[in-house]
């Protein structure tokens, strides 16, 4: 009894060595952008009435899809809109890589992705019986007779694009359509209100009940499976330090003199410090150290090139010439 116990002993200390040796999966940074929708605007403007940005509509639920699966951390959108207005990007170019790398590199993400709507609308099944019953119906005045069937179908197309390189690493697609069949594409739902015209929310429930609706969520839920699974196409980053002097603190809003270059990204965290002495060598005068008092973090919220944006949290008050670095 005694060894059997001390046989399992041994095996659970074992199990458990190795189940601590394993790595933590890394979860990859990415941003969404907008869809390029060009292709079917003609096709949703029959069925909305209106212009409608069904390719910001298709990437909201991209981003609900990815966040929820949890394979990627998603930044916010409105992080994105900021450094598109910043630096001028034009929504026309968003689906071009060398485009999408640039902003994802300021974004301090590893990868973007961006894509193309290709189909939105209806696929149209007419089915003519006029050669058969006009045999039988000879002379009876029956004419041409047919049915006609109507269902929605949705398909994108997505690009996951290496910031670093604007190498595409992956290429996915999904295709939706509905379950059920109908002259108007935003009839069927319990409750219509709220998606004809320009008044549009693709992520409610009343969208979501439509017959274009189902195919919506059906393709980007494909989309979505997809684009997890190619998690592992993307480059395992290596651990990057950064240090740099804070370069103004006159706001709530921090200045450091380093940016994604140095491969600060949003939402690192960098120790704050202030220095209090310089010690030097007795002999040439050069210094060997910096004695500092360390003040606090700052979560940096914005970056580009060669500066970024922190916010400070702490008990000290920064102030510009204060050190900065990674943790």
């Amino acid at each position: 009894m005694y060894k059997k116990v001390l046989t399992l002993f041994c095996l659970l200390l074992i199990t458990g060595s190795l189940s601590a040796q394993q790595p933590s999966t890394q979860r990859h940074r990415v941003a969404v952008l907008d869809f390029s929708y060009g292709t079917v605007m003609t096709s949703s403007q029959a069925i909305f009435g209106t212009n409608v940005d069904v390719g910001k509509g298709i990437s909201d639920l991209l981003i609900d899809k990815l966040t929820n699966d949890g394979t990627y951390r998603i930044i916010e959108r409105n992080e994105i809109n900021k450094i598109i207005n910043e630096q001028n990007f034009s929504n026309s170019n968003r689906a071009d890589a060398s485009t999408a790398a640039k902003i994802g590199h300021i974004l301090g993400v590893d990868a973007v992705i961006t894509g193309d709507i290709t189909q939105f609308g209806r696929d149209d099944e007419h089915r003519n019986y006029g050669g058969m019953l006009g045999r039988w119906g000879k002379g009876a005045g029956l004419g041409d007779v047919g049915t006609s069937k109507a269902k929605a179908v949705v398909a994108v197309t997505a690009r996951m694009v290496d910031v670093n390189t604007g190498e595409i690493l992956a290429s996915a697609t999904g295709r939706g359509e509905s379950s059920r069949s109908g002259t108007n594409l935003l009839g069927g739902g319990a409750n219509n209100s709220g998606v004809g015209g320009g008044d549009v929310s693709m992520g409610s429930s009343n969208f979501g009940q439509t017959i274009i609706g189902e195919a919506v969520t059906a393709a980007v839920a494909q989309l979505a499976q997809s684009l997890a699974a190619d998690s592992d196409k993307l480059p395992t980053a290596a651990a990057v330090a950064v240090s740099g002097l804070i370069a103004d603190a006159s706001t709530s809003d921090v200045i450091i003199n380093v940016g994604s270059s140095a491969g600060l990204k949003v939402g690192d965290k960098l120790i704050v410090s202030h220095p209090v002495r310089v010690i030097k060598d007795p002999t040439t005068g050069k210094p060997l150290r910096t004695i500092e008092n360390q003040l606090g973090q700052l979560t940096i919220t914005s970056v580009d090139a060669n500066s970024a944006v922190g916010s400070f949290s702490g008990s000290g008050k920064p102030q510009i010439g204060d050190t900065v670095k990674t943790q």
